[in-house]
């Protein structure tokens, strides 16, 4: 089978050689490999050029997480298209197989996987991925938390529900809230896994933490109606 896959890169050398490394060996899966890039300047492009992927590029005036994606989601084809943060890595080969299964079910409009914490992360870090990505697979209809560090959408969706590009941050939650709205589900799955160095929470960053609080009470206190 065929997946396109988005990853999303500012400035990150230090980890998207071994991204893309492990999605090229993924197996079972042909991967269509898209990096959207946001003004790099740490040699970052001059890396995913060493791999098959296409490039794209979004300049800082332009940027929103939701724009970037939607921006990467169009120069893809497949029909699934699964989103990973330039700095996160698959665990395994089998990471984008064990995403795309989850679509069997006709229901489900997304699916988000497992994120796990490397040895050198913060103790912060690895407390809150290990306790916010736990070891059972779910099926979520009105929880809407979904993160985009790691996921797969199902493109006739997002076709009709792209992600939200005026949003800064958390486009993630808010589109899931809003295809579960639609009466679509969101699915987890653990075994489709990835690392991530420095969790969610970014360290503790109280900056992002404020910005991503006020989103999520805006998307929380949003009528329905408002969000389709």
């Amino acid at each position: 089978m065929r997946a396109g896959v988005v990853v999303r890169t500012k400035n990150e050398a230090e980890w998207i050689g071994r991204a893309l490394a492990a999605l090229v060996a993924q197996r079972d899966v042909d991967a269509e490999i898209v990096v959207v890039d946001n003004d790099s300047t740490d040699g970052t492009i001059e890396i995913a050029r060493q791999f098959p992927c296409r490039l794209v590029s979004i300049p800082d005036r332009e940027f929103s997480h939701g724009r970037a994606l939607n921006l990467g989601v169009r120069s893809t084809s497949a029909d699934l298209v699964a989103i990973l943060s330039g700095h996160c890595i698959p665990a395994n080969e089998r990471w984008l197989h064990r995403l795309a299964a989850n679509f069997g079910r006709p229901a489900v409009a997304g699916v988000y996987g497992r994120q796990e914490p490397l040895p050198d992360s913060t103790a912060f870090d690895k407390r809150d991925l290990w306790t916010t990505f736990g070891l059972d697979r779910r099926t979520q209809r009105r929880d809407q938390f979904f993160h985009n560090a790691n996921s797969m959408i199902r493109r006739a969706v997002w076709e009709a529900v792209p992600f939200d590009e005026d949003l800064p941050g958390v486009e993630d939650r808010d589109w899931a809230k809003r295809v579960q709205a639609l009466g679509w589900q969101v699915a987890y799955e653990p075994h489709a896994a990835v690392f991530h160095h420095h969790g969610i929470h970014q360290g503790r960053d109280e900056n992002r933490a404020t910005r991503v609080a006020r989103v999520i009470e805006l998307i929380q206190n949003r009528p329905t109606g408002e969000l389709l």
